[in-house]
């Protein structure tokens, strides 16, 4: 446990699983007061139908030695969200960390199929879950985190900047979705920089979700059980990674040096010093990029 993050105020929206969580936690870890939003409760699913909730991940939260507060929030819901900022208004009358983490698309979106062939109703379905959502809490949180200069804003996303652009995301609406998170970054740094405030894209690498070691088979503690499936799963990070580089932009008083910069978490593990669970720290989309694209034998020699 540390105290680097002691008297901040965050708020990790879109935080029941995967990396929310772990941001979540992560900046628990480091002393700080985290909202935590989702739509699942243990009252109630959502559409995701997944058996985690926003009331463990604030367990979690004040468990690593931060205090959690989970919200139910649907982030499309726009009284909604400015209910809960109100609240965060409220109750600390500041706020220091935003984290759109918002996504809920896995079930909607196909691997292979064109934007003619995709079901149009999922595919805007997602656009709406992965950038209305953002918009929606931005529009909402930023005021407030304004109040107070040196306010941070992370927008996740799945792959940098310059790997999005050279790169088709597997499907038409996954891709807009995910790159225009990015653009979202900019436009708000743009904005907050003259202000006070940071924006950045932040990506994680392979990242081990609940959902993703589902789809493998595996847990946490055996996840290397999978590489006779999937070899190139061997540069995979656990979600505390990019959590812990959430939590180190958010205790670094020089992170206006990022703003309006797509990161990844492999990235900021060399200049912050985190590593992974294991002690290792992996570089993820380098890899991909030199290793799995170029159509290579997997080694993470040099890489993790």
């Amino acid at each position: 446990m540390g105290e680097a993050l002691k008297g901040k105020i965050a708020l990790v929206a879109g935080a029941t699983r995967g990396a929310g969580r772990a941001i979540a936690v992560e900046m628990g870890a480091e002393g700080a007061t985290v909202y935590v939003t989702g739509r699942t409760t243990r009252e109630q699913r959502s559409e995701m139908d997944r058996p985690e909730t926003i009331e463990e991940t604030a367990e979690l939260v004040t468990a690593a030695g931060g205090q959690g507060i989970a919200v139910q929030v649907d982030h499309l819901e726009s009284d909604q969200v400015r209910a809960l900022v109100e609240r965060v208004d409220r109750e600390h009358g500041r706020l220091d960390v935003l984290v759109n983490n918002i996504w809920g698309g896995e079930l909607l979106f196909s691997w292979d199929a064109t934007l003619w062939e995709h079901d149009l109703d999922k595919g805007l379905r997602i656009l709406r879950l992965a950038v209305d959502t953002h918009i929606i809490t931005s529009h909402h949180a930023l005021p407030l985190l304004l109040r107070n200069p040196g306010g941070l804003v992370v927008e996740m996303t799945d792959g940098t900047a310059e790997y999005n652009a050279r790169n088709y995301r597997a499907t038409f609406f996954y891709d807009l979705a995910k790159a225009a998170v990015g653009r979202m970054a900019f436009a708000q740094a743009t904005e907050l920089g003259p202000r006070g405030a940071t924006a950045v894209a932040l990506t994680p690498g392979w990242m081990r979700s609940e959902i993703m070691l589902e789809v493998y088979g595996v847990t946490e503690e055996n996840w290397r059980d999978a590489l006779e499936r999937e070899p190139h799963f061997a540069i995979s990070e656990s979600p505390a990674y990019v959590g812990r580089a959430v939590a180190a932009l958010a205790a670094d008083p020089e992170v206006s040096r990022w703003n309006g910069e797509s990161l990844s978490s492999g990235q900021l593990a060399k200049v912050y010093g985190y590593t992974d669970v294991d002690g290792s720290q992996p570089d993820a989309w380098r890899y991909i990029v030199e290793v799995q694209d170029a159509g290579k034998p997997a080694d993470v020699t040099g890489y993790r």
